[in-house]
């Protein structure tokens, strides 16, 4: 009886992944090619059954092969002593690290070097002129604000070029995520990670070129990013320290490391309360003898992080009040509704409605991107009377709830449909370019930059990448640049952790898991939202996969 329960466990999972990832490819397929989702498809409804089952199978006895792995290394594990058991358990040493750190660097300065002064992008141009007006809003996340605008504006004071700023700023990032990703291979030793996979994961670095946009990006969402992961880690490292000044020491870590990744993005204070909750609720169901211990990196972050927000905006007399990007989903939904149904609303919720968004506003709904929209909505008349907003987006959400599930899925199914091309941009002209065929990364140097390669081939390669469909037009090699091919990835790794038991303290990937979550209400499917699955992979497919640990139940 127990074997049998033990074999119905074991194959719920699958089955709910195979289901999960199924209707995700099925109705990613739909939306990629007619802007909906129909349930009525009969054929799709074959396509769906049929892919939940050879996933389910495949999820299944994928684990099963990574039971008897494991079986037979717990077995020689037994053998090896405690010194090398010790042994490899050891990270790198201060000489080891900077010559690890510094590969990764040199890597990503050559292309730099081709991309000079780097990738000056995505409101970057709007952060310069907040400082050299002095006139600042927490739209944007006033640490980054500052540190950009502020390395902009002092190198063109002292040297007469913009360049010269946008290059340090985005020479020191560089230098700081690069040191970031060292100390992911430094975890990865000391769980006894070999030289092969070390190389590999250090190539996977400091040359791939999505990791490369996004560490040479003065966007906020590298810092972000790698500040995440990097919670992430020393949190683990924390349930595996011993000793309270150990745990001490990792603990003033964690804080750093999640204050500052919460500084560079807003949704990141957002998910990391839920984060602080889930865990604390589960801590005291548990009655886990740490929990008093945890509770300090897990609360102390997100008051830090309160108070420097206030004293920065306070200091810089920031203004506040912009509710249209934590609305994105809802002002979506309801334009969407608009702009193919408008006789279904009466004078009067067409009254209700133009007082938040103009007739002019609306005309302008695009399915894949809200920014247009967000650009228009009236936060003043939303500050005033925010329950008739609420009011006719519920009675119009009872009224027309495909379009409801249309309208918000259009702006996030490229996070978990591994077929979607990025291009929400299409037909938008920018600085240097219009977008065609692809909105993968925004490349340009925004004014007042200017692009001057060093090593023209690297600038063209890059374009290419950023701008044309080149590698989202080629078989199984575009999984690698997908942002949903690497959240199913991710997923997949997380439930195997789960469910064989290969490793300990898993729980701090759950932040990661609500960072995610934060970006499917978010205006448009971007790979800088998600950057961070990038550099997690690594570590999650040697800690689940490779790792020399034991399972212990059998499938």
């Amino acid at each position: 009886m127990r074997n049998q329960k033990s074999k119905d466990k074991t194959w719920l999972m699958p089955v709910l992944f195979g289901v999960c990832m199924s209707l995700s490819l099925v109705w990613g397929y739909q939306l990629e090619s007619s802007d909906h989702i129909d349930i009525g498809d009969m054929k799709m409804l074959v396509v769906f059954i049929a892919l939940s089952a050879l996933i389910a199978a495949l999820v299944r006895y994928s684990w099963v092969k990574l039971l008897r792995g494991s079986k037979k290394e717990s077995r020689r594990i037994t053998a090896i002593s405690v010194n090398r058991e010790k042994t490899l358990k050891k990270g790198y040493t201060g000489n080891e690290f900077f010559k690890v750190w510094m590969l990764i660097a040199a890597l990503n300065f050559v292309v730099l070097l081709g991309v000079y002064p780097g990738f000056f992008v995505y409101d970057a141009q709007t952060e310069v002129i907040e400082v050299l007006t002095r006139s600042f809003n927490t739209h944007h996340p006033l640490l980054h604000v500052l540190l950009l605008g502020g390395s902009v504006a002092f190198f063109h004071k002292f040297t007469g070029s913009y360049n010269a700023g946008i290059f340090f700023y985005i020479f020191m990032q560089m230098l700081v995520m690069t040191w970031i990703f060292t100390y992911l291979i430094s975890f990865l030793k000391k769980h006894g990670a070999g030289k092969k996979f070390r190389g590999f994961s250090a190539l996977f670095f400091g040359i791939f070129p999505t990791i490369v946009m996004y560490t040479l990006c003065s966007c906020k969402d590298g810092f972000f990013s790698a500040f995440l992961v990097l919670s992430v880690i020393l949190m683990m490292e924390w349930e595996e320290s011993e000793g309270r000044g150990q745990k001490r020491r990792k603990a003033c870590q964690i804080i750093i490391s999640a204050v500052l990744m919460m500084l560079f993005r807003h949704n990141g204070f957002y998910a990391y309360i839920v984060f602080a909750v889930i865990v604390l609720i589960a801590e005291r169901a548990l009655k886990d003898k740490d929990k008093y211990h945890r509770a300090t990196f897990l609360v102390a972050p997100i008051v830090i992080y309160f108070c420097i927000n206030l004293v920065i905006g306070h200091v810089l007399s920031a203004e506040t009040g912009e509710h249209q990007e934590m609305l994105t989903v809802p002002i979506q939904q309801l334009a969407r509704v608009y702009y193919y149904d408008k006789d279904s609303f009466t004078e009067e919720e067409k009254e209700v409605l133009h007082s938040y968004l103009s007739e002019e506003a609306l005309s302008h709904y695009t399915p894949r991107i809200s920014d247009i929209l967000k650009m228009y909505f009236d936060n003043a008349a939303y500050e005033k009377d925010k329950k008739s907003f609420w009011t006719l987006w519920l009675h119009k959400g009872v009224q027309n709830p495909m379009s409801y599930l249309n309208g918000w899925f259009l702006t996030s199914y490229g996070y978990w449909y591994p077929g979607a091309v990025i291009n929400v941009y299409q037909g938008n002209t920018v600085f240097t370019f219009t977008y065609t065929d692809s909105s993968y990364f925004g490349y340009e140097v925004e004014l007042p930059g200017e692009r001057k390669s060093l090593i023209p081939f690297i600038d063209a390669f890059y374009r290419k990448l950023s701008i044309e469909k080149f590698q989202q037009n080629i078989p199984v090699l575009s999984l690698l640049f997908s942002p949903a091919a690497y959240f199913w990835m991710f997923i997949y790794l997380i439930i195997t952790a789960g469910v064989i038991r290969r490793e300990r303290g898993m729980y701090p990937w759950l932040l990661l898991m609500l960072v995610w979550l934060t970006v499917l209400l978010g205006p448009t499917y971007l790979v800088r939202y998600t950057i961070y699955l990038w550099y997690s992979i690594p570590v999650l497919v040697y800690t689940v996969l490779l790792h020399n640990s034991c399972a212990v139940e059998d499938l």
